[in-house]
């Protein structure tokens, strides 16, 4: 039986890699009530509690629309034409 223990409190660079958004646009969330505010952990540290994260991850409504069609599409790369060695003097 493997023992997985998830994480109590995260950082806010964790929190925006989680949930895919900037680190600016959480913080504006939890200054107008959208977003689950950060826990004191101590005097200077804060953190945020990985269960509420991931609570308010559940609770965001299914998204009707699909994604724009050229999202997480990789580009095709055209080979570089050789450069000219053409000496003009």
């Amino acid at each position: 039986m493997e023992l997985r223990i998830e994480p109590v409190y995260i950082d806010l660079p964790t929190v925006a890699s989680i949930t895919t958004l900037a680190e600016s646009t959480i913080q504006g969330m939890v200054t107008k009530g959208e977003f689950p505010a950060p826990r004191e952990l101590s005097g200077r540290r804060v953190g945020y509690l990985y269960s509420e994260i991931m609570e308010w991850a559940l609770s965001r409504p299914r998204s009707e629309l699909l994604p724009p069609a050229n999202t997480g599409a990789r580009k095709s790369r055209r080979p570089r034409e050789p450069k000219s060695r053409i000496q003009t003097t």
